[in-house]
Formats: structure tokens, sequence, C-alpha cells
């Protein structure tokens, strides 16, 4: 549904986004990380049509975002960080106003608002007055107005930012909703947020896509935590002989007697509790506990952005 072949940004000579590639299937909602400046807003701006690229192209369903954007922005919804609302309408007044924008037949347009008000949950609001209402109701219009026209792709920056935890868990709700029917880019600071709507995570900094992390994918950074009874100098030397991990790591968790380990499986691992069990057998050291965990989405994206600024000489 969204296709970026090789678009790029240049304020000057400064390079806000350096040449990215990037395809987003019907129905998939990914997420869009970076710290403060890796161009995520750019992206989304480039996306939108919003910001002409330096180079590339873009495609919204068939349509060259560049060539045809009458045709292509008709397949987008956004709602940009700062939500474009006006205080001094109506909320049916201002949806209204946005359908005659994206060109809904004006015979279709009283149940199609009230239709995107209950997707949304804003029946009860739907007549008063945009400048009185709360910041969460303030963010709903602002998607129900993104929703306007029936877009098939939503863009969503920072939607949440400002909301109390209630007012967030609510509009999470919502997105997800959606999930499956549109496809979703969505912007966000808070990793668990994203780790919670998204399939898909897309990692940016200075300008690079760093990763692309499939968050189904259950054979990503597999690792086991096993706790062995066995002396642990002995235990991580003989572990660590084993070719179906890449890392073995002792943490302390306060149980005498025991060796607490973090085993890192290989990719190309097909049975590592195999060649653990038969391990410890010959050792006779006994296996107290051993349970599957997967790096967090936090841990991604501190290691491959701190792994990029390494490579890029920004890090000692």
């Amino acid at each position: 549904m969204v296709r970026l072949e090789q678009v790029r940004k240049y304020y000057g000579e400064h390079a806000a986004l350096s040449p990215i590639d990037l395809s987003i299937p019907d129905g998939q909602t990914i997420g869009l990380l970076g710290p403060n400046g890796a161009g995520k807003s750019t992206l989304m701006n480039i996306v939108t049509g919003c910001l002409a690229p330096s180079g590339g192209n873009v495609f919204i369903g068939p349509f060259d975002l560049m060539k045809d954007p009458r045709q292509a922005k008709r397949l987008i919804g956004y709602l940009p960080e700062t939500n474009p609302v006006y205080d001094e309408m109506s909320v049916r007044d201002y949806l209204s106003f946005i359908c005659r924008l994206r060109e809904v037949d004006r015979r279709s347009v009283s149940s199609h608002i009230s239709e995107i008000a209950d997707m949304v949950c804003i029946g009860d609001i739907i007549d008063r007055r945009i400048g009185n209402l709360s910041k969460g109701y303030r963010q709903r219009v602002g998607l129900a107005q993104s929703l306007c026209g029936d877009p098939q792709v939503l863009i969503l920056d920072e939607p949440t930012a400002g909301l109390d935890p209630i007012q967030s868990a609510e509009f999470r709700k919502i997105i997800s909703s959606f999930s499956g029917e549109k496809t979703i880019l969505f912007s966000s600071h808070l990793l668990s947020e994203v780790q919670s709507l998204c399939s898909r995570v897309i990692i940016l900094n200075h300008g690079n896509l760093i990763s692309d992390t499939n968050l189904q994918d259950k054979s990503r950074q597999r690792k086991l935590r096993a706790s062995i009874d066995m002396e642990e100098s002995v235990l991580v030397s003989a572990l660590s002989s084993l070719d179906a991990f890449e890392q073995v790591q002792s943490v302390q968790d306060g149980e005498d007697g025991l060796t607490t380990v973090i085993l890192t499986c290989k990719s190309d691992s097909i049975a590592p509790e195999k060649e653990l069990f038969t391990l410890l057998s010959g050792l006779k050291a006994p296996l107290i506990r051993l349970m599957p965990i997967e790096d967090s989405l936090e841990d991604i994206f501190f290691k491959v952005t701190e792994s990029n600024q390494r490579k890029s000489g920004r890090v000692p």
C-alpha cells in the first residue's frame, strides 16, 4: 500500500533523510521510532505529501505521490503532532468541513460523520465547541478528521502525546480497532505503546533507516534463562563451548548454590535446549529452572541506535 524508493531529503548540505527504501503492505501497523532529530517527522511529511523529497519516489497504492498527488492523497489520513483543529467550530461543523475537503459525497456526509463519531467515541460531544474540549477529546477529534473520506492509509504522529494514562489506553484501543483494515504508520516515543500496537518497527537515526524488525518473528533474539545447580566458573566455561549459543552471561539472582545464566541462541540453532540438556546430563548438573526470554523493544532500540552511533563515529 505504501512504498518508498530511494527517498531522501536535504536541507542545503545537511541530509535530513539518507536514501530510504521501505514497503508497507496492506493492513500492516508499523511503528516509527528514533531519537529526536532522527528524521521521523520529515519521513511522515514526505509520505503525506506535505513535504517534497529531494529525490526518490513515493507510491500510495498504485499512485505516484509526485505525479498524481490528488489520487494518492485520497488514500491518506493524517494526524500530525500538532492537532489541526479549529477551536471556534463545533465538532460536527469541523468534520463536515473536512469531509468537503476530502470530497465526500454531500448526501453521505451526515451518516459518514455519525459512523466516524462511533468509531472514535465522540458521539456525546459532537455538537460541542472544540475549544471547550479536554486534551483527550481534542485528540479524538483529530483522529476523526484523519478518518474522513475513509482513507486506507493512516499516518499518526505522536497521537497520544500529552494524554494521561487512561486517555492513552483508550486511544490505543481505538487505533488497534483499525488493525488489519487500514495500513498504519505510527510514531511514538513510548516504546511500550509501539510494542502493544505494532507488528513491525522501523528505527531511524541521523536520517538513516537502521533497523526493520518484525515483532511477530519468534526467532528474533531468542534467549533462554537457566538456573543450574553448579559452580559458576565451571558451568559458564562448559556452556560457552556449545555451538548453540553465541553468548553466555551469568546473572545474580540471590539463590544460594545456583548459577543463573542468560543464553543467547544463535540464529541458525535448531535445538539449543537439546544441546543444553545433553551437556548438563553429562556434567550431572541439575537444571532447576529454564524459561525463554526475548529482547524487549527497548533493548532492540538502544542496541541498534548505539551500534549505529559507533559506526558513524558519533560515540567513542
